[in-house]
């Protein structure tokens, strides 16, 4: 029997039938003969079927089971094929007869089933018959709605986020269009919401307004935290990302939950996340979409009109320091960009020596330099490296004195990086050259405070056998250090203490060092022997010493070259 002729017997079995009375059998016959016929080509009977008047019962109870084929002929079929166009009437039909509740669960099983390059086609051809079958659900349909948005959002996450300008404008998985069509869809839903907050009193649209709320959460967090927004003035416009960053942004605006959200957990002493109520997201997701917001806002200014200029600068950067904390965390440049531009936008608003020390008591405070050192000294791009050190020095310029000089204990005890804390010692010296030039000196660059800082100085970590080489910068850094304080701070007026801790720093810091020297000039004078040696009794095979790197073999070294080697190494 033909598809089109197992149709028809179905179809003529279920005509004389009242709806209550169709049978799991007639559905499934139904579904598997549908199949058939449009996967067999038959599109154009189908449409047949499902436009006679006499089957509107049948197709309003069974239609929705034609979703998943129809939907894979549709994408099959070439865009001028007659039979594609047969095809999106089917569904067009469909979304009008068929129950709606039923309908929006078998489009939602096609956009969740989709995967690779199938995911933007399914999503923008399923977006607007969605739409349209929600909108016919009326009052108590948030749920559906924050489902459907969800869903698409979880589709479009394992789609991998366009970087460079030309993937951007070839956007070859179709994650831009899909992310601004998605807000065509959520268009309908945002004019509900916005008619009706002040006038209803139904909690249907308290709760579709959180939907809306969780739909621009969760696209914050992908693809806008990971998206490349920093594009140049001349590339702003064509930019669909940015441009999906504004509607997100203008959708929290229209719903009344900019200021809201973006005020939803202040910088506080509290060092939990137990404040954040905010709704049921778990604390990571909301982490990382509130920090892309506050960039959004503090960084791309989107939102800005509206925001009130009543805060000061040292509040926003309160509370942006959770939200920096958290983009610093990350390892992917576009994060990392984003966290040093909101920490150094933030910082810019501010002039030196405006913040007070007492900040410092503040979540994010400690952890944001921490988290800047962090980047000098592991991040593998080195444009990051260089702006982390320049946001460092411009963090360690906002603060009041007694700021700094707390800072730099707290990082020449944390850094764990010899190139760091020479970076700090050479910022000590500068405050204490300040405070000298002064009338009225500053007494943390100074006296006691000063001495008590010069402890953590000048010191070796490990005695003696400190590794010089590997703590050169530290140590030069120090020595330099030392060598100014003798020379500027007179011993009568020995304002800086210096030369009453002279016999301490000769027993903590300088007998180590030469000790040190004197090993490190032992050890090398012994190998430069050892090699010598073994260069008069290997006089007949020059390649004595092989190396082998990622399981590949590198040329031998000759005596000669490991003699050279040892000699370099001491000087």
């Amino acid at each position: 029997m033909m598809a089109t002729e197992e149709l028809q017997a179905i179809i003529q079995r279920c005509q004389i039938l009242e709806e209550e009375d169709f049978k799991g059998e007639d559905f499934n016959l139904f579904q598997v003969a549908g199949q058939k016929c449009l996967e067999e080509g038959y599109a154009a009977e189908v449409l047949e079927v499902i436009q006679n008047e006499k089957n509107k019962v049948i197709v309003k109870s069974m239609g929705w089971n034609l979703v998943c084929p129809l939907v894979r002929c549709i994408l099959r079929y070439k865009q001028e094929d007659e039979k594609r166009e047969h095809c999106l009437k089917i569904l067009d039909q469909l979304v009008q007869l068929c129950n709606p509740k039923e309908l929006l669960l078998g489009l939602l099983e096609q956009i969740e089933q989709t995967s690779g390059e199938q995911i933007s086609h399914t999503i923008l051809l399923l977006l607007q018959p969605l739409q349209t079958v929600l909108l016919k659900l009326h009052s108590k349909k948030s749920y559906s709605v924050g489902l459907s948005l969800s869903t698409i959002l979880n589709q479009l996450s394992l789609l991998p986020v366009p970087y460079t300008k030309e993937q951007i404008r070839e956007d070859k998985l179709g994650l831009c269009q899909c992310c601004n069509a998605v807000v065509d869809f959520a268009k309908p839903f945002v004019d509900e919401v916005v008619k009706n907050m002040e006038a209803s009193t139904e909690n249907d649209d308290e709760e579709l307004k959180e939907e809306l709320l969780k739909f621009c959460l969760k696209s914050l967090k992908y693809p806008l935290l990971i998206a490349q927004l920093d594009q140049l003035q001349e590339d702003i416009e064509e930019d669909p990302l940015r441009h999906f960053a504004a509607e997100i942004l203008g959708i929290l605006l229209d719903i009344k939950e900019l200021l809201p959200t973006l005020f939803s957990h202040r910088g506080s002493r509290n060092q939990n996340w137990d404040n954040l109520d905010f709704l049921d997201v778990d604390r990571k997701h909301s982490a990382d979409s509130l920090a892309c917001l506050s960039y959004l806002v503090f960084v791309q200014y989107f939102g800005i009109d509206c925001f009130p200029m009543v805060f000061s600068p040292s509040y926003l950067l309160q509370c942006n320091m959770t939200h920096i904390e958290v983009l610093l965390e990350r390892t992917e440049e576009s994060v990392l960009t984003k966290g040093l531009d909101l920490l150094g936008n933030c910082l810019l608003r501010m002039s030196d020596n405006s913040l007070h020390h007492q900040y410092l008591e503040f979540k994010g405070f400690i952890t944001a330099p921490q988290g800047l050192v962090k980047v000098m000294t592991l991040c593998p791009i080195e444009h990051l490296r260089k702006k982390s050190l320049k946001i460092l020095q411009l963090y360690i310029d906002k603060f009041d004195a007694e700021g700094k000089y707390t800072l730099f204990r707290c990082l020449l005890k944390t850094s764990n990086h010899a190139g760091v804390e020479g970076y700090v010692i050479q910022n000590i010296k500068n405050q204490i050259d300040l405070s000298l030039k002064k009338a009225n000196d500053s007494k943390w660059f100074t006296g006691p405070q000063l001495v008590s800082l010069l402890d953590l100085v000048l010191l070796l970590p490990e005695g003696a056998e400190t590794d010089l080489l590997q703590n050169s910068d530290r140590i030069m850094a120090s020595l330099n250090l030392l060598r100014y304080l003798v020379i500027k701070d007179n011993e009568y007026d020995n304002q800086t203490g210096i030369w009453t801790e002279l016999n301490k720093i000769e027993q903590n810091f300088l007998k180590p060092l030469h000790t040190g020297l004197n090993m490190s000039k032992a050890h090398y004078e012994a190998e430069i022997k050892s090699k010598k040696e073994n260069r008069r009794e290997s006089h007949n095979s020059k390649a004595v010493c092989s190396v082998t790197v990622g399981g590949e073999k590198m040329p031998n070294m000759t005596t000669e070259m490991q003699l050279q080697e040892s000699i370099f190494s001491f000087q």
